[in-house]
């Protein structure tokens, strides 16, 4: 059985080609219709890029709003790796940890 590498321990290019990979096997279970599988691809996906980010480029106190979520936002308070924690503007209030892959700048 072949061993699952964690995203932090692969280059740039390795991450790429997992994006990729990931996405493609999503495309396929979402046109067979199995819903929850193509979830879990496509937050796997954004999970691996994150990586190819760098957290220097997201600043704690700063608005952004959410990538594929237009008119949500999510404030950052401080960064740990690839997450941002903080929380949504129009949210409960309640702290979470979104990847910065999911995070857009203000223009």
């Amino acid at each position: 059985m072949h061993q699952e590498r964690r995203y932090s321990a692969m280059t740039e290019q390795e991450l790429k080609q997992e994006i990729a990979q990931l996405l493609e096997k999503a495309r396929k279970a979402e046109q067979m219709g199995m819903v929850s599988e193509y979830a879990v691809l496509e937050r796997k996906a954004v999970m691996a890029r994150a990586y190819l980010l760098d957290p220097a480029n997201f600043k704690p106190g700063e608005i952004y709003e959410l990538e594929g979520d237009p008119g949500e936002y999510f404030k950052i308070d401080y960064l740990n790796g690839v997450f941002a924690w903080g929380y949504r503007l129009k949210g409960d209030g309640k702290e979470e940890a979104l990847p910065i892959s999911m995070l857009k700048e203000l223009k």
